[in-house]
């Protein structure tokens, strides 16, 4: 039996149903068998929740097999039961659409038609099932496929903070040894973060130098036209889209309905409203004192928060982060710089050596970027910290205050009285390189509960240098004395006054 182009295959089950084939099934079986028979091997499909996408991937699955019966199909999805569900599809096709039909691929014995797997009736003696559902956390050494099938492998519950995402792609790294050569990929689904698999841009602050499905061919069908009409008027007309927007709110509508990478969950902190600038400090000398600049802005007050940790962040323990904070004679903030202290390099030293580590990348810190001040939080840490710092600020010469502080108000509310006033007039300003950092995940995962156990270090950090005073520009100079003296009470050291 001559077997059919795709599109009619689906057009011939469609029929079978007793239904019409619509204009957004068309064009998704044309790109899928266009691209079959060009020989592209890696595919994205990602189409709005309730569009078809499964079933018409089922049926290319079917279709396949009535191509080429010795086909070996894994299906992955996030968890075994949605795997299940293609399999079972596939199964019904092949049970009874009229062209499987006619060429009896339903296997002779029942043991080979199961909820899990199924094996055509084939002339090849392969040890692996014609088509295989397994949940993305199984084990699946040893198996081999020709087509591998991602469907819905990112959902909220693989892919609701970092080290989930960062397990999934470990995960789904092993299609690489599972696939044999020559054979294809096919991710289904709709993104439902931010930090998505099917990203079309590389995430600088997750480390991507590259999309993850980087050189995948890509069909991308949002429930609305570019001219802002239905994509499939029949099943979702106008007034029924509206409601699914009230009903599933703005982030969740953009994510799951027109395929924009934004977290599903309503975040609090938006860092698409941080205004990026790329300029550095520019220093000028002014009556032996020095005049800070930015972007053509003159400078006039800094702050520094420091919020100490000991440990690596790959422990899971908390991150030692500082932050610098400049304002504009306008008002305007500048995040300039937010640098993780415990990186990997201090893996392995004690608490002693790390302190001292530390405190050397704070003073480097501060003579970066003439700050004035830092502000040291020293809950949980013991006193001893601060007067390290004072040691190394003065062994290497730098007039800096050092200010103690004891933090008793809540870190989320710390964080969300810090952040929602700048952000939602669009003050804050942040250096390219703070994309370098952890800070951008941060904010895009966090939520304002007190129960969050994400990370919020950066956001503490970054909060701290928002809500502390800032310290005036006017008393920098290029030669501070050689002897720093220290303020009274033993909290402050440093110049004698920063103040104008």
């Amino acid at each position: 039996m001559k077997l059919v182009p795709f599109p009619d295959f689906v057009w011939l089950w469609a029929r079978e149903q007793g239904q019409l084939m619509p204009l957004l099934h068309d064009s998704m079986a044309r790109w899928l068998a266009r691209r079959w028979e060009s020989g592209d091997r890696q595919l994205l499909l990602m189409a709005f929740r309730g569009s078809g996408k499964s079933t018409l991937v089922g049926l290319f699955a079917a279709w396949l097999l009535c191509r080429d019966p010795n086909l070996r199909l894994l299906v992955l999805a996030a968890d075994l039961a949605l795997a299940r569900k293609m399999v079972r599809n596939v199964k019904r096709l092949i049970e009874r659409h009229p062209i499987t039909k006619a060429m009896k691929l339903k296997p002779r014995r029942a043991d080979q038609w199961s909820a899990e797997q199924f094996t055509v009736a084939r002339p090849a003696e392969l040890r692996d099932p014609s088509m295989l559902a397994r949940g993305i956390g199984a084990n699946l050494t040893g198996s081999r496929a020709d087509i591998v099938v991602c469907d819905d492998v990112e959902v909220p519950n693989t892919c609701d903070s970092a080290p989930k995402r960062a397990d999934l792609r470990a995960r789904l790294a092993e299609i690489d040894y599972i696939l044999v050569p020559g054979g294809l990929q096919l991710y289904v689904g709709t993104p439902h973060t931010y930090y998505t698999l099917y990203a079309d841009q590389p995430r600088r602050e997750i480390g991507e130098s590259a999309p993850f499905l980087d050189g995948f061919q890509r069909l991308v069908l949002p429930v609305l036209t570019q001219a802002g009409h239905s994509r499939w008027p029949e099943r979702f007309p106008e007034d029924a889209i509206a409601r699914i927007r009230r009903h599933t709110g703005a982030n969740k509508f953009q994510s799951q309905m027109m395929l924009e990478p934004v977290s599903i969950a309503e975040g609090r902190l938006d860092p698409d409203r941080l205004r990026p600038y790329e300029g550095e400090l520019d220093d000028r000398e002014a009556g032996g004192r020095i005049v800070l600049g930015l972007t053509g802005k003159r400078l006039v007050s800094a702050s520094c928060w420091w919020d100490p940790a000991y440990g690596a962040r790959s422990d899971g323990g908390d991150a030692s982060v500082i932050a610098a904070v400049f304002t504009d004679e306008a008002g305007a903030y500048y995040l300039h710089r937010v640098r993780y202290l415990n990186a990997p390099d201090g893996e392995g030293l004690g608490e002693e050596d790390q302190a001292g580590r530390q405190c050397r990348l704070v003073a480097k810190f501060v003579k970066e970027l003439f700050l004035p001040s830092v502000s040291l939080e020293i809950n949980g840490l013991g006193r001893f910290l601060p007067g390290l710092l004072r040691q190394e600020l003065k062994r290497t010469g730098i007039a800096c205050a050092v200010v103690e502080v004891s933090s008793r108000q809540p870190k989320h509310q710390r964080i969300v009285e810090a952040f929602d006033v700048v952000l939602a007039a669009g003050a804050l300003n942040a250096h390219r390189s703070v994309w370098d950092t952890p800070f951008v995940r941060e904010m895009r995962d966090w939520r304002p509960d007190s129960r969050f156990k994400g990370r919020d270090d950066g956001l503490d950090a970054v909060a701290g240098c928002l809500k502390a005073e800032p310290v005036r520009l006017g008393g920098l100079s290029r030669h501070p004395s050689r002897e720093p003296g220290w303020r009274g009470g033993g909290a402050i050291s440093g110049a004698e006054d920063w103040s104008p």
